[in-house]
């Protein structure tokens, strides 16, 4: 079989890219380049993260793929990720709340502009793999195919894929959701890979939010739930619910952000407590089950790294599911995903509202 390895140039994809070629398969590597310098003019060079200067990286990428004796290629995707990606990033900030981006780039960028372009440059190939920490299935009771979490409870990536469509699911491999991430880098080691100690990248930027927003300033004020002011702030894109660190307030006890009013310009702290939600409202739904049209019981995340939690699902208008906890939750964030779980496979999920 003929695969495309979407490679970033670091240890996971190169694994699977390894993987791949010790299994048979004809396997191509490509790098997306995102990183354009005449959008990014704010950003240090040195800043780390998914979004930043990206020539190491393709460097890297190049370098395992010549140590694989594999081809690799660089596909030019900055001006669809600036349009889908960053565009969307400020916009949502804008209305004052937190976006997902690595969620909007994995669904519309990683398994959809990178693929297609590459076939719209004459390569053809049978799947595309990547080095996510998940798995796919094809259910044998619905016929739909399944995202499910990866065995490595620590560093599982299911989160990011659920807004994946049917047809993207049906055609890609993730060869690292039955791995952990200690035997991945082992596997490097005894490969050679020279990317094999190298450092994950931990967020989607490194840097102040406002490198990549470019808002100019604008006082506002920190209010406690009362509505006394606390103290002054330059503008509340800079800061999201659940947020405790930078605040530069004193109190008794640790503030957080448990609110943003983008009209007033206000950024709303009290409490650990206050910032404890029994229920959400999610809109912008993709299902990888039917979709329900009934109350029902399942698990779910709002963000990446959360264990699960008990939770009932209920159909509202317009599109909308209220998800009530079982257990109240902190930081429950407009702009942030709900992910719904049938033990470890996805149900669906949306954005929260």
């Amino acid at each position: 079989m003929k695969i495309l390895v979407g490679m970033s140039g670091g240890v996971d994809s190169s694994v699977t890219a390894l993987l791949l070629k010790q299994a048979g398969h004809e396997v191509i590597g490509a790098t997306m380049a995102i990183w354009d310098d005449a959008n990014t003019s704010r950003i240090p060079e040195h800043a780390n993260g998914c979004f930043a200067p990206d020539e190491d990286d393709i460097a890297s990428a190049k370098a395992v793929c010549a140590t694989l004796g594999i081809p690799h290629m660089v596909l030019d995707c900055r001006e669809q990720y600036r349009r889908i990606v960053l565009e969307n990033f400020k916009s949502e900030y804008k209305s004052g709340r937190t976006p997902n981006p690595c969620v909007i780039c994995n669904a519309n960028i990683k398994f959809r502009v990178l693929p297609e372009t590459t076939k719209q440059q004459g390569i053809a190939f049978d799947k595309f793999a990547t080095g996510h920490y998940a798995r796919v299935e094809l259910s044998p009771h619905d016929r739909r195919y399944h995202i499910l979490r990866g065995i490595d409870s620590k560093k599982d990536q299911s989160y990011f894929l659920y807004r994946l469509q049917q047809e993207q699911l049906q055609n890609i491999l993730l060869p690292l959701g039955t791995k952990t991430k200690i035997e991945i880098r082992e596997l490097a080691r005894q490969a050679g890979l020279s990317v094999s100690d190298k450092p994950d990248s931990q967020d989607f930027y490194s840097g102040e939010i406002n490198d990549i927003l470019q808002f100019p300033p604008q006082t506002g004020n920190f209010i406690n739930s009362a509505g006394q002011i606390l103290g002054t702030h330059q503008g509340y894109w800079n800061f999201t619910i659940g947020q405790r660190r930078g605040l530069g307030l004193s109190a008794a006890r640790p503030l957080y952000v448990i609110s943003l009013n983008k009209d007033t310009n206000e950024v709303v702290v009290g409490f650990a407590e206050e910032c404890l939600q029994t229920k959400l409202l999610a809109t912008d739904w993709n299902w990888q089950s039917s979709q329900p049209d009934t109350h029902f019981c399942c698990s779910a995340k709002i963000r990446s790294s959360q264990t699960p939690c008990d939770v009932e699902v209920t159909p509202c208008n317009d599109g909308k599911y209220q998800v009530t906890f079982l257990a109240p939750q902190s930081a429950v964030t407009p702009g942030q995903s709900v992910v719904l779980y049938d033990e470890d496979a996805i149900i669906g999920g949306g954005v929260i509202a």
